[in-house]
């Protein structure tokens, strides 16, 4: 059954690329089998991320973006990061609300996925959601992240080229150049720019930049925007070109995808070991005698760790 939606998918059908996101993001015992049938389908497409404080717009360029796209004769597939439901883990917000003039267009995917308690401004499900986009056929694949402002840097670990929103007047441009997040930013856009303290945002956050990567191979470019009013528009999609050619130069865009490959590898591996943990049979009374001990001030957390990791290599010495 799942060979049928891959073959489905891999010929261009939206709808499988839907049936399968969800097995992704329900968690499906299928999901490593349907991740090993699309691998060899990956890697063609452009990975855009668009993240920053909330209110600051990112849908709203995201929207264009997918408007140029579509004007290029490109294939676009659209992530939106929501928060989620407390009730049913699904996202609050619906593609059809945020994008509703793409929803129907042929060479447009739009998926909304919810966080379901996953730090970082990304669903835990995203980065599979990406491959199955890839494997569908996209020129271009858009990540918008939840926007929950300076820890939302799990972006970095999921596309080529991270566009960082921000706006004037509410100081949001300052909090940007203090978090991490500046790190991580390719693109910097400065939108609603017909607000006052648009100049003074641009051109603070450009002097900034010139400081910080002054020693950098790629320097962030700015640009001023005003989604709404259709401003400034082409200059961020070429920013991003530029960037996208940058990571084409000197094999760049290879060292930033082995490193996020060695990163989820690295994930899926602590994850299926702590699966294996708490699972696997013969832990049960021996943990519980750690956690009476520990608890009994009898034996202290590191102990406690040291104990159970003897345990788990004697285990592993024995198959």
């Amino acid at each position: 059954m799942t060979t049928d939606w891959v073959e489905r998918l891999l010929g261009g059908d939206e709808l499988a690329a839907s049936k399968l996101i969800s097995l992704v993001e329900n968690k499906s015992p299928q999901v490593p089998e349907i991740m090993r049938q699309i691998h060899p389908h990956t890697g063609s497409a452009a990975i855009l991320g668009f993240t920053g404080p909330p209110g600051v717009g990112k849908s709203s360029l995201v929207d264009q973006f997918i408007y140029i796209a579509c004007a290029k004769n490109l294939r676009v597939g659209v992530l939106a990061i929501d928060a989620s439901s407390p009730y049913t883990g699904g996202a609050l917000l619906g593609d059809r609300i945020r994008f509703g003039d793409y929803s129907g267009n042929d060479g447009v995917y739009i998926r909304s996925m919810g966080t379901r308690g996953h730090l970082g401004g990304l669903a835990q499900a995203s980065r599979g959601a990406i491959r199955i986009l890839d494997a569908l056929g996209c020129d271009l694949v858009l990540v918008e992240t939840v926007g929950v402002g300076q820890i939302e840097l799990d972006i970095v670990k999921e596309v080529d080229t991270v566009v960082v929103v921000t706006m004037p007047g509410s100081g949001d441009y300052v909090q940007t150049m203090k978090a991490g997040i500046m790190e991580i930013a390719d693109v910097f856009a400065v939108n609603k720019s017909d607000l006052p303290g648009a100049d003074l945002a641009y051109s603070e956050l450009v002097r900034f930049l010139h400081m910080a990567h002054k020693d950098s191979a790629w320097l962030p470019q700015v640009v001023s925007t005003c989604a709404t009013k259709g401003e400034g528009l082409k200059e961020l999609w070429t920013a991003a070109e530029a960037h996208r050619e940058f990571l084409l130069q000197e094999d760049r865009i290879s060292r930033r995808r082995k490193e996020q490959v060695k990163g989820e590898i690295e994930d899926l591996v602590l994850c299926r070991l702590k699966d294996d943990f708490w699972n696997i049979g013969w832990h049960g009374q021996r943990i519980q005698e750690v956690i009476d001990k520990v608890y009994a001030r009898e034996l202290d957390l590191y102990s406690a760790r040291d104990e159970i990791v003897a345990q788990i290599v004697e285990e592993i010495k024995k198959i």
